[in-house]
């Protein structure tokens, strides 16, 4: 496998390599193009720079899963600053916490928690920004004020002519150990706590997923982000593996209901899923289950001849409910009913069990 020379290194090659192809959609809305991501990163960087924002202050982002999120989050790493996800199921409390508790320097919110948190209680904050348009919803300093008040211009005055591959040259950190996030976990005694990530720690799973999926999950595929990118497994493992392999992303940007998850897999049809066993458990059981369970079937599985075909027509079904054309179904995050895995396992569905905690990317 190609040795990367440093983490930000795959986000910068992947850019200019996946240029006009599509990066981000959020679910029944607009697309992004990898050279749109570049653009709108490039103009963050540019308020980051004119704002004051140096190498290693901490950023932090609270909101739902998005194709902004996903450019805030990027832009922060490839400028040198710490990214600081904040879970948007958070109490405004537990956000005002974890913000001031990581000294971060700038917040972006989602349109729900834009409403919930109170910026009088992060008294540190130099700015709010409202993920959706990337405006300023408040700011202490003028810098920041001045710097997206002109952002279109200076960003005109820096690429007068045009915005290509070749002014793409992002941060590389100085050293596998440099932090990289800072992860709060959902913490069973009192606050969260925060899990200090080197670059080193995302480099290693990246490498890993890229070794272990790309045979089949090719570069112009297909991904649902279901899992919150707050939390390291869905951050690594859809959001990370998939921009970095020039994957298609379809953001929920909105509550992850099963129906809701079931339409995206009909019509996105992706070619891998990654998903909480909740998401298995309640597709399964209510698309296949109540099929399978009828005395017919039972009947039928019990004849050696006939075995075989039912079989392989459960397997199909279970692969429809799944959108009909992934390769493998990851989950992780809690222990997947043993009944159902059984169940899985029996009829030949390419299931794997993921484990990991947020201290090792996961």
């Amino acid at each position: 496998m190609e040795q990367i020379p440093s983490f930000n290194q795959y986000i910068e090659d992947s850019v200019i390599k996946f240029w006009d192809k599509d990066a981000f959609t959020d679910y029944k809305g607009a697309t992004l193009q990898y050279h749109d991501v570049a653009r709108k990163i490039e103009k963050l960087h540019i308020m980051f720079e004119n704002s004051g924002v140096k190498c290693g202050d901490k950023i932090a982002l609270c909101g739902r899963n998005s194709s902004h999120w996903a450019v805030a989050f990027l832009a922060t790493l490839t400028y040198g600053a710490i990214a600081v996800p904040v879970q948007n199921e958070f109490t405004p409390e537990q956000i005002h916490n974890i913000v001031n508790h990581s000294e971060s320097k700038l917040l972006f919110v989602g349109d729900v928690v834009c409403t919930q948190v109170n910026p009088d209680m992060m008294p540190a904050l130099e700015g709010i920004v409202y993920l959706p348009d990337f405006s300023i919803v408040i700011s202490r300093s003028e810098q920041l004020t001045f710097a997206r008040e002109h952002l279109n211009e200076i960003f005109g005055k820096r690429y007068p002519k045009f915005f290509r591959k070749e002014h793409i040259h992002y941060y590389k950190e100085q050293s596998p150990e440099e932090l990289a996030m800072i992860n709060y976990t959902s913490g069973t005694t009192g606050f969260s706590k925060g899990v200090m990530l080197p670059y080193r720690a995302l480099w290693g799973n990246i490498d890993y997923v890229l070794k272990c999926l790309t045979p089949n999950v090719k570069p112009g595929s297909n991904l649902v982000s279901i899992l919150p990118m707050a939390h390291m497994y869905g951050l690594a493992v859809e959001f990370l593996f998939g921009f970095i392999n020039g994957c298609h992303l379809y953001f929920l940007n909105r509550m992850p209901s099963p129906s809701l998850i079931a339409e995206a897999f009909a019509k996105v049809k992706p070619r891998l899923i990654v998903a909480v066993p909740l998401v298995i458990e309640k597709i399964i059981r209510r698309k296949v289950l109540a099929e399978v369970q009828t005395n017919r079937m039972k009947l039928l599985l019990n004849m050696p001849i006939i075995n075989k075909k039912i079989k392989q027509h459960i397997r199909d079904r279970i692969m429809e409910a799944f959108g009909g054309n992934a390769y493998e179904i990851i989950v992780g995050g809690a222990p997947l009913n043993q009944g159902i895995e059984e169940f899985l396992n029996s009829v030949g569905v390419p299931i794997t069990i993921g484990y990991g905690t947020t201290e090792t990317a996961p």
